[in-house]
């Protein structure tokens, strides 16, 4: 979906052919955003707390973590580093979406 976007927006041609030696082996990318990702839902259930809190308390939580935080952090490091606003916007948005789906998927377990 946004693929050709974000590869555009990072000066990649997506239809141009992948050199393996160039690189992370796919693996290991997945494996260590699996677990990245599981860190930063443990923090994020840490931060909120483990109350009997209506699933709305869940979601605002994550929506503020993930704009607040997460994508407000990306916005400075992008100005600095002369990224394009899409870029920003599409990998802001993927982690407001992120941290939005914990709180909903923390709120319905508790």
């Amino acid at each position: 979906m946004f693929l050709r976007p974000w590869a555009r927006a990072n000066g990649i041609d997506p239809d141009a052919p992948r050199d393996p030696s160039k690189g992370k082996h796919p693996a290991t990318v997945y494996g260590v955003s699996f677990i990245m990702a599981w860190i930063a839902a443990h923090a994020f259930a840490i931060v909120v707390g483990h109350g009997p809190f209506p699933l709305l308390h869940w979601l605002h939580h994550g929506f503020v973590c993930g704009f607040g935080i997460a994508a407000t952090s990306f916005a400075i490091n992008y100005q600095f580093a002369n990224k394009p606003v899409p870029l920003l916007l599409i990998d802001g948005g993927y982690h407001l979406v992120q941290f939005t789906l914990y709180g909903l998927i923390l709120g319905l377990w508790h």
